[in-house]
């Protein structure tokens, strides 16, 4: 079918007209002027910021607090890039979608950082929320983020804001991947991290073609990297492109039933505000609502769940639990343990830690990382991955905290050395249900996702 000559011509004049052109082309403003800071300002700490070159140098002050060159207008969707080159020896970020209350810890900037990090924990591109929840994406989520940095060189940076979704790149490599709600809008700012009175002064950042896109937004591809999704039972695009399901839908008990039993507990479990709650009893194992489990089963996957910890609670999420057992009390499986470590008995019994939060319950004791917890009230994450070979990987808030393989030898060392050495072929189901526990005290869940691997 021919163009007729009127149509087409009316199509070029609006490729030609401003608007075509928008539409056609993601225009970029920049943010720095290169000559001075006008539509900047400089908040809580007085470390030293100036032009020199054409680039924003940031130098540290001794004895003063983080500093942040902030925007004077705030940003909502956005798609950001800058460069930036960091003294090796020293830690800075830049902030977006950021706020300074006064009501808010006397105007301290809080938000979300994106990190640069020279050191050897090697997190630069990672999201820290400052002065708020802390790291929602640690790097070590994603090791071959974690090369991409460059120490003594200029290092080209990627931020884009749309919607809930945070994503970050550096040097053209994806970083972090972060869902949330919490904040839609709010300032950019480049940060100085404070130092002590007892440290050496002097340690620059510089940064350099600091440029923003604000309409006609176009993300970019989906990429292959974990994603944290803040939102609660929620599935992202990208998620959802990597094969991921909610295992719980977060409004029902479709898909669940009590252990041993041929439906869901008429009691002892509630469904409410996107929140599935093991009810307060008697602190008792599996005497009150009772274990859920799936009624499917699995055998290799990947599973993120959320969970709270109400004070002194013990809970539980098993795994290739076959219900073949008749076992009184909780059904048997491989656990990831849940529990209030400082006010529940349980973490001072087992051997060297083996029943504290993330351990392999009675068998294998987790790496306990400085702040990976949230304290007992908040939200965890929490991730297991079993693979196709058996390996298994028990992650916390982003963070690695035990592996082992199910079958090998130091496996069934420990099994045989555990509370359950008389459970013949203990662990070692080809699949089997997931199961939460109870325990008799209140923990909620949310956000049960599964992939199959």
């Amino acid at each position: 079918m021919k163009t007729k000559p009127v149509l087409l011509l009316a199509a070029l004049l609006w490729a030609g007209s401003p608007n075509g052109l928008q539409a056609q082309t993601q225009k970029w403003q920049n943010l720095f002027n290169g000559k001075d800071l006008q539509g900047w300002k400089q908040l809580n700490g007085q470390a030293k910021y100036e032009v020199v070159n054409g680039e924003i140098v940031g130098t540290t002050v001794s004895n003063q607090p983080n500093s942040f060159l902030t925007t004077e207008k705030n940003y909502g969707d956005f798609i950001m890039e800058l460069e930036l080159f960091v003294d090796d020896s020293m830690n800075s970020g830049v902030q977006i979608r950021s706020e300074s209350k006064s009501d808010y810890q006397n105007g301290r900037v809080h938000g979300y950082q994106i990190e640069i990090d020279p050191s050897d924990r090697k997190f630069s591109g990672g999201i820290y929320d400052e002065s708020r929840r802390g790291w929602l994406y640690p790097m070590d989520i994603n090791p071959k983020g974690k090369m991409a940095f460059k120490n003594q060189q200029w290092n080209k940076y990627r931020v884009e804001c749309i919607g809930n979704s945070i994503r970050t790149w550096v040097n053209g490599i994806p970083a972090a991947n972060v869902v949330d709600a919490m904040t839609p809008t709010g300032f950019i700012a480049l940060q100085v991290h404070g130092i002590g009175k007892n440290d050496a002064p002097g340690k620059q950042i510089r940064w350099k073609n600091i440029r923003i896109q604000t309409e006609n937004l176009k993300p970019s591809k989906t990429d292959q990297i974990f994603v944290v999704n803040l939102v609660p039972n929620d599935l992202s695009s990208q998620e959802k492109a990597e094969g991921y399901s909610l295992l719980w839908d977060g409004k029902t008990s479709k898909g669940w039933k009590g252990a041993y039993k041929p439906g869901f507990p008429q009691s002892g479990w509630s469904i409410n505000n996107g929140e599935l709650s093991v009810q307060k009893s008697n602190g008792a194992e599996s005497t009150n609502g009772g274990d859920i489990v799936t009624e499917k089963q699995y055998g290799a996957f990947e599973l993120k769940f959320d969970f709270k910890l109400s004070e002194g609670a013990n809970s539980g999420v098993k795994y290739f639990v076959t219900l073949t057992e008749g076992n009184k009390g909780s059904a048997i499986g491989p656990e990831y343990q849940i529990l209030d470590d400082v006010r529940h008995p349980d973490a001072k019994l087992g051997k060297n830690g083996n029943r504290t939060l993330g351990s392999l319950y009675d068998l294998m004791t987790s790496k306990k990382v400085p702040n990976a917890q949230r304290k007992i009230g908040d939200w965890n994450r929490g991730l297991i991955r079993v693979f196709p070979d058996n390996k298994i990987e028990y992650w916390l808030n982003g963070y690695k905290i035990l592996e082992y393989t199910r079958g090998s030898s130091e496996f069934l060392a420990l099994v045989a050395d555990s509370k359950y050495k008389d459970w013949k072929d203990f662990g070692m189901a080809a699949k089997g249900h997931i199961l939460l526990q109870d325990h008799g005290d209140q923990v909620s869940f949310r956000s049960i996702k599964l992939k199959q691997l």
